[in-house]
């Protein structure tokens, strides 16, 4: 695998795919591109509906955090090409924007592994992005030891 797109939402799930993901990229003698998305932010205002913070404020804010956890996550993998971006959208969407973008050879996500009920009304951004792109999937789903 060269290129590997990697969505994060700071949760142990998603971080437990990184250690597959980084053998992937060493062997290939590829990259990875660790992305955040963030839903797009409104006004921010105060319980007398004063704003205290305009969304290209909160953006900013957002952005800014997001690249400083990316950057966190990198340094743990050593040795290997990182590239990080922060989008703002719906996940999926910008999950494939991004692999277009990246001209990826593969997305790697996590599945919490829900069934029945819960999987049926509430999908997984995991699930969507494995139907819907036309770039490689690798769902993966972590043991209770790769939580611990």
């Amino acid at each position: 695998m060269k290129r590997i797109v990697v969505p994060l939402d700071a949760s142990p799930v998603a971080e437990s795919v990184l250690p597959v993901v980084a053998d992937l990229a060493r062997a290939g003698g590829g990259g990875i591109r660790l992305l955040r998305v963030e839903p797009l932010p409104n006004n921010c205002v105060d319980v007398d509906g004063r704003v205290v913070a305009y969304a290209d404020q909160e953006m900013a804010r957002l952005e800014a955090e997001g690249f400083d956890y990316l950057r966190s996550v990198a340094t743990r993998l050593g040795g290997i090409h990182i590239e990080s971006c922060v989008r703002f959208g719906d996940p999926l969407d910008e999950i494939l924007k991004e692999a277009d973008a990246f001209d990826a050879d593969l997305i790697a996500v996590t599945t919490a592994g829900r069934s029945g009920l819960g999987r049926a009304v509430l999908g997984s951004v995991a699930e969507r992005v494995f139907r819907k792109a036309e770039t490689p999937v690798l769902l993966y789903r972590p043991s209770r030891a790769d939580l611990a």
